[in-house]
């Protein structure tokens, strides 16, 4: 049996999905719970106070008020299709999220395998100088998609890398620009040929498209008027639910309606949560572990003990 038990890389929780045990005690997200609380505590109040109201100032019998659930069948219906939608809107965008990473994966991989074919082992210099460039094109990402700019992340091997990109504001372009500057100095003091030259500008490339596909997700969330309505959906089912069980279950619609606004406002918070991938929740993607990762291979592949043709 796996050991079942949690630990964080990044923002992203790893766990096992056989955990049955585990996954049914954890409160993964501190976000939507500290949401859910307040949320959870109104409406056990407002269904109490309705049962009160009910029996104990109105004194209302089964034969004056007949409650009744069909109302919020249908409604429920309608109210599930709703949540489907906005649950898999949301999972697309952390997906998408996750493939343009493993992109940036692989692509920085392959400019460093690159490279690393293309420049003789004893320019050191050069070598040193892309293992630090290529990894801060991943960090400067994971930043610029977190709203911050904080150029001590990232990595220099000289003092030229370093006030250039303090010029920009925009610091994954700023690393972008050095890498290509960077690549065309080196064709022209021919230790790159044109051929060469044009296979690392389609690995570059590729970093400007990741880069614009991640401020895509950021920057455009669900249209305002689906995440109003659900929203306005899902408040006017639950301050309606009390009236459809007081009279046929009595005391007991307090525990049910709590049960159901757990239920209901449990899908749309996660929702919110995973459809902007880039934070630091705990079910966000893992960018700070992927940033070292990228950092490792790519130090290992420039400046490791791999195999040299010739």
């Amino acid at each position: 049996m796996l050991q079942e038990q949690t630990y964080f890389c990044s923002s992203m929780v790893n766990y096992s999905p056989k955990s049955w045990r585990y996954l049914v005690s954890h409160s993964y997200s501190r976000h939507v719970m500290r949401t859910l609380r307040p949320a959870l505590l109104f409406m056990v109040v407002y269904a109490a106070g309705i049962c009160l109201l009910f029996f104990q100032v109105l004194h209302v019998r089964d034969e004056d008020f007949h409650s009744t659930t069909a109302m919020h069948s249908l409604l429920g219906i309608v109210l599930g299709l709703f949540l489907v939608f906005r649950t898999n809107t949301a999972y697309d965008r952390w997906w998408e999220g996750r493939k343009l990473w493993g992109s940036l994966v692989n692509n920085t991989r392959n400019l460093a395998l690159k490279i690393n074919g293309f420049l003789p082992i004893a320019n050191l210099r050069e070598r040193e100088w892309f293992s630090h460039m290529i990894p801060n094109l991943a960090v400067a990402l994971r930043d610029h998609l977190r709203d911050r700019r904080d150029v001590s992340n990232l990595e220099f091997a000289d003092a030229g890398s370093t006030n250039a990109l303090t010029s920009f504001n925009h610091l994954p372009n700023g690393v972008m620009a050095q890498l290509y500057l960077r690549a065309n100095e080196l064709y022209r003091n021919q230790q790159l040929s044109g051929d060469q030259l044009l296979l690392v500008d389609r690995e570059l490339k590729e970093f400007t498209d990741v880069c614009g596909a991640c401020e895509r997700i950021k920057n455009t969330p669900i249209p305002y008027s689906h995440s109003m309505y659900i929203k306005k959906f899902v408040v006017i089912y639950l301050l309606t639910l009390p009236f459809g069980f007081v009279t046929e279950l009595h005391y007991w619609t307090i525990p049910i309606v709590l049960l159901i606004s757990f239920v209901l406002l449990s899908v749309e918070l996660i929702a919110e949560e995973i459809e902007e991938p880039f934070g630091e929740d705990s079910n966000d993607l893992p960018t700070d572990a992927l940033t070292v990762k990228i950092r490792e291979d790519v130090t290992e592949i420039l400046l490791g003990k791999l195999h040299q043709p010739g």
